[in-house]
């Protein structure tokens, strides 16, 4: 029987860092599966993050997510390859930390300047509940920062195309830097 391949890529960092952009075409490159946990939520609740944000709250909206992801990581155990876009979030919830840590996967921290990152949030069609003006905006990164960094390889995405990080997170998985094995 061939080893089984249990290899796994989280992205994370701040909303409008790229996770969900890069990680499509990073597992359209490995032929692996992706993964959208904001995505999953959503799909679980049948209903949009911002609908759950005001009808829930943000505390709601974490408890969910964090539900999502312990079933992601369970399922995942079982599923082969993937690389998962983290919610900007997830890492700000301290069982979501210890659970992708104890999973062993590889984190890769997307990040930009904070200015950028909120420039790229203006110009999407996109619903998030916590952008709102640019103060509160680096205040949350800021809080957040220490939990993205933790334990992950920093990719700068600032005035790169998609492509460009896709590539660079490509390298990364070539040169073993991060650190995926294949399993018995």
């Amino acid at each position: 029987m061939p080893p089984q391949r249990h290899r796994v890529i989280f992205l994370v960092g701040f909303m409008g860092a790229g996770k969900t952009s890069v990680g499509r075409m990073l597992a359209e490159r490995l032929h692996w599966r992706f993964v959208d946990l904001d995505d999953l939520v959503v799909a679980r609740e049948g209903r949009s993050i911002a609908h759950i944000f005001e009808q829930a709250g943000e505390s709601g909206f974490r408890s969910r997510e964090s539900a999502a992801l312990r079933h992601l990581l369970n399922e995942l155990k079982a599923s082969g390859e993937a690389v998962v876009a983290l919610g900007g979030g997830a890492l700000s919830q301290t069982e979501n930390r210890v659970a992708i840590e104890q999973s062993g996967s590889a984190k890769i921290f997307l990040d930009a300047p904070v200015e950028e990152l909120f420039r790229r949030c203006a110009s999407q069609d996109v619903t998030r509940p916590l952008r709102k003006d640019l103060t509160s905006f680096r205040e949350l990164y800021l809080s957040r920062l220490p939990h993205y960094s933790n334990g992950a390889l920093r990719i700068d995405t600032a005035h790169k195309s998609v492509t460009q990080v896709c590539n660079e997170v490509f390298s990364l998985l070539e040169s073993g830097k991060l650190g995926l094995k294949e399993s018995d």
